[in-house]
């Protein structure tokens, strides 16, 4: 069987969860003898390519990718659902001729991707990795901070989302500047929903901007379900999340696997200083400052923090990280290569993931876990589905500083206790049995 996997990016200029998800069932999809090549483009404002569909190699599998610089979007609507990539899907697709489209994200390609396997008769399916199908900004999270649970009816919070982290750009107009904070992005989307149906906005800029956003979630939603065939969600939240949202496809929850040295962790010498440890994005939904705040309200040489993680991702965000660390046993380490993460696991006693939006098992609290390092986590389903309190770790109450604080306190003072959770501490799924089981979903008319 010939599979195809269409993916927003790919290694290796991008390594996170998705890509490294999509790279693990492509090899284990070509150990089962499947013919398996990936479809990845390159985000609008990135160093271009050559051309618009380039060709490469990763570790022995074909990669096609598209320059999106080459077809940018230029409306809200364009970042779903843009039309003028159908004839670039399409000849992407009649070349290949797939038995089988296996999306892991939209992005980039858009919903168009849909409907052209549609047309092609294309059997396809996906892994659902977010809240792309029905959020605006895929991490399910208010314009206030707050979780959310989906769009509203007159879709008033998903234009709030909208305006308030446009607002942060020079380019905006004056309108959208002025909705900088939660209430004033709330009131404005308000306004501008109710006021573009007045003559003289009525298909104009404001009332195109809104439809985009408003329409959105039905757009989507008619075309997953008019297309897919089944799909998979690694958390049974966010198969939930999907169920409750009118996604109505056969879905499966199968979780994620990772491969990574499982040896037991080192014994700790008597006077051992805990380390606290963070690995990701250096971004504010991952919440990295909540964690170091909350360690320097620790009692100084009581612990060590551990940061990895790009330092060029948000350069202002990261100065601002240095400088809340400042004078601390803080250190910011960057990134490692892959092979790297049960060495760098090895050394730390607990892993924080101290995100403020729904994380949906993130492979690096996964990693953790296999490799025996106790975790503390944000109070979000996505991650606390995984959790064995008192024998994995312990979670906290999401975006609190105070609660990050109390939970470090307690482990650092009972250090034995700490030491010993890696005794309890485990996670035996591999990414063989993932693939397997994904395999028996997506393939097995066509075994």
């Amino acid at each position: 069987m010939k599979i195809a996997f269409f993916v927003h990016c790919f290694f290796p200029q991008h390594f996170y969860g998705t890509e490294t998800y999509t790279l693990d069932l492509a090899r284990h999809y070509r150990a089962a003898g499947h013919d398996v090549v990936v479809v990845s483009a390159i985000f609008q404002g990135e160093q271009a390519a050559d051309g618009l569909v380039t060709r490469y190699e990763y570790q022995g599998i074909p990669v096609i990718c598209i320059d999106k610089n080459q077809q940018p979007h230029t409306r809200v609507k364009e970042t779903y659902y843009q039309s003028n990539m159908r004839p670039v899907l399409e000849k992407v697709l009649r070349e290949i001729k797939p038995d089988l489209v296996h999306v892991t994200h939209l992005i980039n390609h858009t919903a168009a991707l849909l409907e052209v396997t549609q047309s092609l008769g294309i059997r396809t399916y996906a892994t659902f990795t977010d809240f792309f199908g029905f959020c605006l900004n895929n991490k399910l999270e208010s314009a206030d901070g707050s979780l959310c649970t989906g769009p509203s009816a007159s879709r008033t919070n998903c234009v709030a989302c909208y305006l308030k982290d446009a607002a942060r750009s020079p380019y905006a107009d004056i309108w959208v500047q002025r909705a900088n904070t939660p209430w004033r992005a709330r009131l404005i989307a308000e306004a501008a929903n109710i006021g573009r149906r007045l003559p003289g906005l009525r298909g104009g800029a404001v009332d195109g901007l809104i439809e985009d956003i408003v329409r959105r979630p039905e757009i989507l939603a008619s075309l997953y379900n008019g297309t897919y065939s089944g799909a998979v969600a690694p958390t049974r939240f966010l198969r939930g999340a999907y169920e409750r949202s009118g996604i109505s496809m056969p879905m499966h929850s199968v979780s994620f696997g990772v491969d990574i040295d499982r040896s037991p962790k080192p014994e700790r010498p008597a006077g051992h200083i805990p380390v606290i440890g963070f690995i990701g994005q250096i971004a504010p939904h991952k919440g990295t400052d909540l964690l170091i705040k909350a360690f320097t309200r620790l009692p100084r040489k009581s612990a060590e923090l551990r940061i990895y993680g790009p330092a060029d991702q948000d350069a202002a965000y990261m100065a601002l990280l240095r400088q809340m660390g400042e004078g601390y046993d803080v250190h910011f380490k960057g990134t490692f290569q892959r092979e790297q993460m049960a060495a760098v696991l090895r050394e730390i006693d607990l892993l924080v993931i101290p995100s403020r939006w729904y994380e949906n098992s993130p492979l690096v609290l996964l990693n953790a876990l296999a490799t025996h390092t106790p975790v503390l986590v944000s109070d979000v389903e996505g991650m606390t589905e995984f959790l064995e309190e008192g024998r994995n770790g312990s979670a906290f109450e999401r975006g609190k500083v105070e609660s990050i604080e109390q939970e470090l306190q307690r482990h650092i003072k009972d250090k034995r206790g700490l030491f010993a959770l890696s005794e309890t501490t485990n996670f035996q799924r591999t990414t063989a049995v993932m693939a397997e089981e994904t395999l028996d979903i997506f393939g097995q008319d066509a075994r």
